[in-house]
């Protein structure tokens, strides 16, 4: 009895379907993803100069901006880096900026001024008070003075006014002869003596017997 060997039949791999909305671009190279922008922060004054990494929290980069490497130049100069950030980390951030304003002021004085410094500073500015005080004080008795003497002088017109005697009027019966003055009460007495001369005659009696 002969037995037959089944036939293999040929399997068919299924492809994966393609739909028409797949894309089509899977051999194309991925795009690289966006990098964001490098922002070059340069590091503040006082940083820089000590040649460290400023960090992003830096206590000394508000008040020293790397415009003004001087500014912190003259306070390390008298006051030190380690003294300025103990300064400025035991004071609010309110008062931090007066603060650093006031040790570059007071660094630079005692720069100029090693002996007194700061102090120096404020006798001389004392002195100038002093002395415009002092000029204010003279020019304002000089005017007190004027102004007396001005009452003075008005006091004494208004005295002389008072005590001279009034002129006469000019339709007065008073008449100048030469110097002497004749008012009316002597020139009507002369005039009664005349007019009694002439009534007894004696005025006109001859001057022969």
């Amino acid at each position: 009895m002969e037995y037959s060997e089944p036939i293999p039949t040929p399997t068919v791999s299924s492809s994966p379907s393609l739909s028409p909305n797949s894309s089509i671009s899977s051999n194309s190279p991925p795009s690289p993803p966006l990098s964001p922008p490098l922002v070059v922060i340069s590091p503040c004054a006082a940083c820089k100069i000590l040649r460290r990494r400023c960090a992003d929290k830096c206590v000394l980069a508000p008040y020293f901006p790397p415009t003004e490497p001087a500014k912190f130049a003259i306070a390390h100069r008298v006051f030190g880096a380690s003294n300025i950030i103990k300064f400025l980390q035991e004071l609010p951030e309110c008062q931090r900026s007066d603060a650093v304003s006031s040790m570059v002021y007071e660094a630079g004085a005692r720069i100029r001024d090693p002996v007194y410094g700061c102090a120096g500073a404020v006798f001389q500015l004392q002195k100038q008070v002093n002395e415009l005080q002092a000029q204010l004080a003279k020019a304002q008795a000089q005017v007190v003075n004027m102004q007396l003497q001005q009452a003075n002088v008005l006091a004494l017109l208004c005295m002389d006014m008072d005590k001279a005697p009034s002129s006469p009027p000019p339709n007065s019966p008073q008449s100048a002869v030469g110097d002497t003055f004749i008012t009316n009460s002597s020139y009507l007495s002369f005039m009664e003596d005349i007019s009694n001369d002439a009534n007894s005659g004696s005025l006109w009696e001859p001057l022969w017997t």
